[in-house]
């Protein structure tokens, strides 16, 4: 059984950042795919970034501004965040699968444990 936690929100200017992180407890962690979603208040949850099959994968709302990366050895995933704006107001949430479906990297379908989520907001 899976467990991610995210931790790292909080409310930020525009054009400031923050680092999220994702601590992963049991599965197979090294070998998963990882990705960040977010959901806004009254929409759909959205892609964010992602990695899987050795490529990293940036929702193009974000891309040049948000960087994924892990740290295998203690099992967690970040989301640095730079040159925020309004618009990225969310909650965050990581995401992993152990499987490799179908379905594409930016699906919320393809992941199989989700953590909690962490709120970020960013002030005008």
């Amino acid at each position: 059984q899976v467990q991610l936690v995210e931790s790292g929100g909080g409310l930020v200017q525009s054009g400031g950042s923050l680092r999220l992180s994702c601590a992963a407890s049991g599965g197979t962690f090294s070998t998963d795919d990882v990705a960040w979603f977010r959901q806004a208040p009254g929409k759909e949850r959205e892609f964010v970034a992602g990695n899987s099959g050795g490529g990293t994968f940036y929702a193009d709302s974000v891309k040049g501004r948000f960087t994924i990366s892990r740290d295998n050895a203690k099992n967690t995933v970040y989301l640095q965040m730079n040159s925020l704006k309004p618009e990225d107001t969310a909650v965050y949430c990581c995401a992993t699968t152990s499987a490799r479906p179908y379905y594409s990297v930016d699906a919320p379908q393809r992941y199989r444990y989700w953590g909690q989520g962490t709120q970020v907001t960013v002030s005008s």
